[in-house]
């Protein structure tokens, strides 16, 4: 979902047992407070990094508050305490919001998460409703929004465009704990930009180390989402994303996101019950998808929304306003025609939604990437669908 753009409306179908090997999806779709439409998604730790870390350093406390009440007890954060076993000098690795070695390896669980739960569309969907609050016209931090993990928190978890998120979360969190090393903010981006990766999309250029807020009281107020069906469908795309500071170009590549995942009626009010290309999941059946191989990450979206020739693939309104509104035609048309400049203009608009609002340490950021192109897993579209 986009989801400062998009958010994915639908969410997967999880059993109690965590350790349930069905597979769980989830679709992107835009979120509206008001009737849940989507367009566009801790335990305290003390761990001991051997392994996973060049040195001996030791952190302890790296926790933040949880999810929900009823999945996990609600702490305070601690400060981060840093020390060498031979202890603190000059000389010391500086503790960051997140740890590289940590951050590369949470990377190759996510990867295995998504070879087994083919979940691309609800991480997607997680890593951008935690980054698209942000306002660009509130300077302080968190105020402002953004990539801060405050999408963990029940009080955000409830807001209409989040609906069924808690899905997302529930995957990520057995990660969270493995690795607390790693912030929930660059957790849900980690896995948002590994999701369109390994779905075969572009190499996303991030960066890590966001710094996580503490409390529930820090969260945005509900309504800085984008809703699907506005009445003025590209009037609404630019108040949202203009907020964020985001450009015509931007909504429109963001959107095409919307290539991977379906909506489900029964919880985002948009979308067919079931289509020939959703009938046989994965995951839970049903739900209408805008792409017939709604786990492929491509340009086919933009193609299937122009030729609007296909009933069982799902068009929003605010689909169809980049193809009737002029400004925004140009780049679509654009992403129509090539998928190489779809590509390109994809991977930079992610990376900096993914940045947006985020408080790095240090300041620079992280980066773990060699510049390796990722090898996805061969695409075999009956894998995924009837289509």
């Amino acid at each position: 979902h986009l989801h400062a753009l998009l958010s994915l409306p639908t969410t997967p179908t999880l059993s109690h047992s965590p350790s349930s090997s069905t597979p769980a999806m989830a679709s992107i779709a835009l979120g509206g407070a008001a009737a849940s439409r989507c367009l566009f998604p801790s335990a305290r730790a003390s761990l001991s990094l051997s392994r996973s870390s060049p040195s001996s350093l030791k952190c302890r406390g790296l926790g933040s508050s949880p999810l929900i009440s009823h999945l996990f007890h609600g702490r305070k954060a601690s400060p981060v305490a840093c020390s060498s076993s031979r202890g603190f000098s000059a000389a010391a690795p500086k503790c960051a919001a997140s740890y590289p070695e940590q951050l590369k390896l949470a990377k190759e669980d996510i990867k295995e998460l998504l070879r087994t739960k083919f979940c691309h569309p609800i991480l997607v969907r997680l890593g951008w409703h935690d980054s698209g609050t942000y306002n660009k016209n509130i300077e302080e931090w968190p105020q402002r929004g953004g990539a801060n993990g405050s999408l963990r928190f029940e009080v955000e978890l409830k807001h209409a465009a989040n609906a069924g998120l808690v899905n997302a979360l529930k995957l990520i969190q057995p990660i969270k704990e493995k690795y607390s090393g790693v912030t929930y903010a660059d957790l849900f981006q980690l896995a948002s930009a590994s999701a369109v990766e390994e779905a075969g999309g572009p190499k996303i250029p991030m960066k890590y180390g966001r710094v996580d807020v503490s409390a529930p009281e820090q969260c945005p107020e509900e309504g800085r989402l984008p809703d699907a069906g506005p009445s003025s469908p590209a009037d609404h795309l630019r108040e949202v994303f203009y907020r964020m500071g985001l450009n015509d170009k931007e909504i429109v590549a963001l959107s095409g996101a919307h290539t991977l995942g379906r909506s489900r009626p029964e919880r985002s009010g948009w979308g067919k019950p079931e289509t020939k290309y959703t009938k046989d999941g994965p995951g839970a059946p049903g739900g209408q998808s805008w792409t017939t191989q709604w786990l492929k990450f491509d340009n086919s979206y933009f193609k299937d929304i122009k030729e609007k020739r296909d009933e069982d693939l799902l068009v929003l309104p605010t689909d169809a306003a980049l193809f009737e509104d002029a400004s925004f035609k140009v780049f679509a048309e654009k992403y129509a025609e090539g998928q190489e400049a779809f590509f390109k203009d994809y991977a930079e608009a992610h990376a900096k939604l993914s940045n947006l609002g985020a408080k790095f340490d240090p300041p620079e950021g992280i980066v773990i990437d060699d510049g390796a192109q990722p090898v996805p897993e061969k695409f075999v579209a009956a894998k995924y669908s009837s289509g």
